[in-house]
């Protein structure tokens, strides 16, 4: 996956809009790649990851058999509860009820497609717990295949006072989607060729509510590389009839002694061993046969027994590589009775690198220690973060989040903050500053909790060239601390993204929020200080840009606010410190609404 400069498309309500002066390149399609020159190249946005897939959205198709748009209008009143509008990417869906109803969409992506990501929600179960149902895929008009949907992990329950799989015990529903990754049966579907999803009489789901559509030529499975190590010669099961831990946990052991690396080859890996240990990678070379081919599942007791976990450790010298890490977990709660867990845990002083994983159904990709890279790589429909740089809330040599860059990956339907750096001070406050975390080039996509992008204190940030769309609950980006523990935001850059939609139902939220700590923080008295540049702010529900709490110095230079629902940027009473605003544009207000509202003119001063 080579980075090229590209144009970025972006679907809000079913309205195409314009992004950093250009449109889509094709229609219906986001994300997608593709080379320019010259004065065009300079006029292009360069946000988001390179993916070897493209995406359609399902709103971009045309319906037929009574098929419905779902969607959020443009400038209406926030939501104040989660939806399957708000958790839709665009913020928009179709929606197939009646036998017949369907769905397609365009193979525009210029190659043939031999896999197909399908996005989609269908209906709990009446006690919880989920269903199954097919939903029938057609190419050209004929029939190819069935394509199972489920429902069991999704749809959680917030402030159920039974479990967060409970639907019955006083919960808010919310995490309505999951993915659903499907090898095309017969021929890839050719360049040019029409996808059909329909609602059959063998379809069996009360309601399809179709969200996007990732196409993908995937080639052939890697090799075994040389001087490398099997675990299927150490008796790991490719065919998931057995449980492989010990197995993949000793062809670790015996590489590291020997000097080799560690082969994974084409299978699904049961890994539901009750050890007391987890897999631990440290030191080696870890590496599967792609994505699609290679996949570690843990198939974890559930309840889950007390103190069981499930995450793989990444330590100083580890490199992991081209696999899919996935899990039953239903929801929430690291080692909890949900099943979730670290997709990996990254740590140790002498750097490690991650690249090319797919990460589904986990908890979160907790990364720290000094010099670690996570490039390449993709997660979906977690339960915590789709990748978090820390400290470890430890002051441990190994877990200084120190100079870790993630870079050029996707996330999707996260259960937190798609892409987070956290400093954490720790009850004592003498946990070190995480520092010089390089968050670049990456696509944030419908996070159903948090934020898509959130800087939690620390030093020397830099978040670059990101693309965000369609946060369902909280802000597009957040910049800040967490909780009183957290340690000041000293410095950060936030440079060149496009950050869509944001301000959703979890009380007021806006497109980008800007806080300092508490009253009651480790910190009380500590100033954010934060540089946004070139940045572009389309469609949020709320206000473009919100300066929270008290202390914020602020430089504001050359961004774009476009079509927010309230103010271009909003500075409440009792904020104090300075900002610095130059070059900045507000355009396409609706009626009513004024480019900047500074409630705090007084304290909080604004040259420029």
């Amino acid at each position: 996956m080579h980075r090229k400069v590209r144009r970025i498309s972006m679907w809000l309500s079913g309205i195409a809009m314009l992004v950093a002066g250009t449109l889509f390149v094709f229609p219906g399609t986001k994300g997608h790649a593709e080379t320019t020159s010259g004065a065009d190249a300079e006029a292009v946005a360069a946000a988001g990851a390179t993916t070897p897939f493209a995406t359609v959205e399902a709103e971009t198709g045309t319906r037929g058999g009574g098929a419905a748009l779902r969607s959020l209008t443009p400038g209406a009143a926030a939501p104040t509860a989660a939806s399957l509008e708000t958790e839709a990417s665009g913020y928009s869906l179709v929606e197939l009820k009646a036998t017949g109803a369907s769905v397609t969409i365009s193979n525009n992506t210029g190659k043939a497609a031999n896999t197909l990501v399908v996005r989609a929600s269908i209906p709990d179960a009446a006690a919880g717990g989920g269903i199954t149902a097919s939903l029938n895929l057609y190419v050209n008009g004929v029939y190819r295949q069935a394509i199972s949907l489920s429902s069991k992990q999704a749809w959680n329950y917030r402030d159920a006072t039974t479990n967060p799989d409970d639907p019955n015990a006083g919960g808010s529903p919310y995490r309505f989607y999951n993915e659903f990754p499907v090898w095309v049966t017969g021929a890839p579907i050719a360049a040019g060729s029409t996808i059909k999803l329909q609602k059959d009489a063998a379809n069996t789901a009360a309601v399809y509510d179709i969200d996007s559509v990732d196409l993908e030529n995937v080639g052939a499975a890697l090799a075994q590389p040389a001087n490398s190590l099997s675990v299927v010669t150490y008796g790991a099961d490719p065919t998931f009839a057995k449980d492989s831990t010990v197995a993949i946990q000793n062809t670790v052991n015996a590489a590291k002694t020997q000097g080799k690396s560690v082969w994974i080859p084409s299978g699904k890996y049961l890994t539901n061993s009750l050890t007391t240990t987890t897999l631990n990678f440290t030191g080696v070379k870890v590496q599967g046969a792609g994505m699609w081919y290679t996949t570690i599942y843990r198939k974890v007791p559930l309840p889950t027994p007390a103190g069981w976990r499930s995450q793989i450790l990444v330590g100083s010298g580890t490199t992991l590589t081209d696999l899919q890490i996935d899990a039953n977990a239903t929801w929430r709660g690291v080692g909890g009775n949900g099943g979730s867990d670290y997709g990996i845990n990254a740590s140790g002083a002498g750097g490690w690198l991650v690249d090319r994983i797919w990460t589904r159904h986990i908890d979160a990709n907790w990364l720290s220690g000094t010099n670690g890279i996570i490039q390449n790589s993709r997660t979906a429909d977690t339960y915590g973060d789709g990748f978090n740089v820390n400290n470890g809330n430890t002051p441990n040599p190994d877990k200084l989040g120190k100079n870790i860059t993630v870079q050029n990956n996707f996330a999707r339907n996260t259960g937190d903050d798609s892409f987070a750096t956290y400093s954490d001070a720790g009850a004592s406050g003498t946990n070190p500053q995480v520092d010089g975390t390089k968050i670049l080039n990456n696509t944030a996509i419908a996070p159903w909790w948090a934020n898509g992008l959130r800087v939690a204190g620390g030093q020397n940030i830099q978040v670059k060239n990101n693309l965000v769309n369609s946060v369902s609950s909280n802000s597009a980006l957040d910049l800040g601390v967490f909780g009183d523990t957290g340690n000041p935001l000293t410095s950060v850059t936030v440079s060149g993204n496009v950050l869509n939609g944001g301000g959703g139902w979890n009380g007021t939220r806006h497109g980008v929020r800007i806080s300092s700590p508490s009253s009651t923080s480790l910190f009380p008295t500590a100033y954010s200080t934060v540089t946004m540049t070139d940045n572009t702010l389309n469609g949020a529900l709320r206000s473009g840009l919100y300066i929270d709490k008290t202390r914020v110095n602020l430089t504001l230079t050359n961004n774009t606010i476009n079509r927010p629902a309230k103010q271009g940027i909003w500075i409440p009473a009792g904020v104090t410190g300075t900002g610095t605003f130059t070059g900045n544009t507000v355009t396409n207000l609706f009626s009513g609404q004024v480019a900047t509202q500074n409630d705090s003119a007084a304290t909080f001063k604004v040259t420029g």
